[in-house]
This record gives C-alpha cells, structure tokens and sequence, in this order.
C-alpha cells in the first residue's frame, strides 16, 4: 500500500489486558478503530491514561496484542514545555516551518497570546499549546495516530469547540483516541471505548451523546 494512501487504525485483540504488573482492565472482544475520532471515558483510576501509554508503547500490556498502524503521537496530561520559552517560541522550535503560520492563527483564534512564556500560562492555554503543536505535527503523506490523555481540562467552551470542529473536518489520515470527562450532556461521541469495571468495550451509534455513555460507568 502507497504511504500516500496509508489509512490509520488500531486493533485491539480479545485479551489485551492493560496494568502496571496486574492487569486493572481488558478486553472481552475484538476492538477496530479506524480514522476518525474515537472518545475513551472512564471513573478516574479506571485505565484511562494506562491505555493511552499502553499503545503509546511506553507501557507494556500486561497480556495479549494489539497492533496500530500510523505515525503515533501521545500527547500527556502532564507534557510540560521549558518556562521561560514564549509560545511562539515553542513552535518555532518544535513545529516544522511549513505550518508555523497554521499554528500562529490557530493560536489567534483560541486566542492564546504567542508573547507570552509558557510559564505564565493558565492551565487552559497550556493544554491549547500542547494541542495546537500536536495537531502541527501531523504528517500530510501518511497515517497518523494521536493519543490524547484530557485535552480539554480547563479549556475553555469556545477553544474546544474550534479543536472538535478541527477534529470533525480532519482527513481519513488521522486517528484520534481522546481521553475526557465531558462536561456537557449533549456532547456527540459516535465511536467510544468505555472502560467499565475491568472491561474495555467499544460502544457506537451515530446519534450517541454523552448522557447516554455517562451511565455506564462504575
């Protein structure tokens, strides 16, 4: 297959289980992820960011396989960047030239203030540097695969709203597994994996909201 042509995805295989030495969740079937964007939602505790790291490759599985296909970005809740560097420098040394202007006016339209350092930054315009850096990274000619552990804690309604629509216009080439709480009912979340008790599933539907998911959880 072209590299051109190279389709994202993730296959998780019945039995992957996932842990730090014992397993804490995993899996009764099969689950296949394509491009697009997948939501993962769990009680705190439940699995959540040892699954991203677990495909991340930073943490092994405890038993079982998966297999991703695609350039792997994981994005950390905890990413910190050097203090006293201004936004703009941050993606001047990290984003590649070709989409530092796409990065800039990201930046403008969520209205993070590039003069700034990164240490004098709100939670809220951290996460917004973290993503708009990890959305810059994206390869055009290939398949990529970003694995993002709570983007939207403490952003505010209006950024994450411009990062879903970004997501919802986002090429085939692009796989996005997005831990979150959200924090409003009627927040669509067609493709889901939802970890309840010790089980990883994958729950679907076109209509889907989170009111609908919210319950499931325990």
């Amino acid at each position: 297959m072209s590299m051109k042509t190279q389709l994202p995805q993730i296959k998780l295989q019945a039995g992957l289980a996932i842990g730090y030495r014992q397993a804490i969740a995993s899996l009764p079937e099969d689950i296949f992820l394509p491009g697009g964007t997948h939501f993962l939602i769990a009680r705190n505790g439940r699995g959540k960011t040892t699954l991203l790291r677990t495909l991340a490759k930073t943490l092994k599985q405890v038993a079982g396989s998966f297999v991703t296909e695609g350039k792997t970005q994981y994005l950390s809740e905890d990413l910190r960047f050097d203090p006293h560097m201004s936004v703009d420098g941050i993606f001047r040394a990290i984003v590649p030239a070709a989409r530092q202007e796409a990065a800039r006016q990201l930046a403008k339209t969520t209205e993070l203030d590039l003069r700034k350092s990164y240490g004098q930054l709100s939670t809220g315009n951290r996460r917004k540097t973290h993503l708009i850096v990890a959305e810059q990274a994206i390869a055009p000619d290939r398949a990529n695969i970003l694995l993002l552990d709570e983007p939207f804690s403490g952003l505010d309604a209006y950024s994450r709203e411009v990062f879903e629509q970004l997501w919802h216009n986002s090429p085939d080439q692009v796989l996005r597994l997005v831990s979150c709480h959200p924090d409003y009912d009627s927040m669509g979340m067609p493709s889901t994996l939802v970890i309840q008790g010790n089980e990883i599933r994958h729950s679907t539907g076109p209509q889907q909201i989170w009111s609908q998911l919210k319950g499931q959880l325990n």
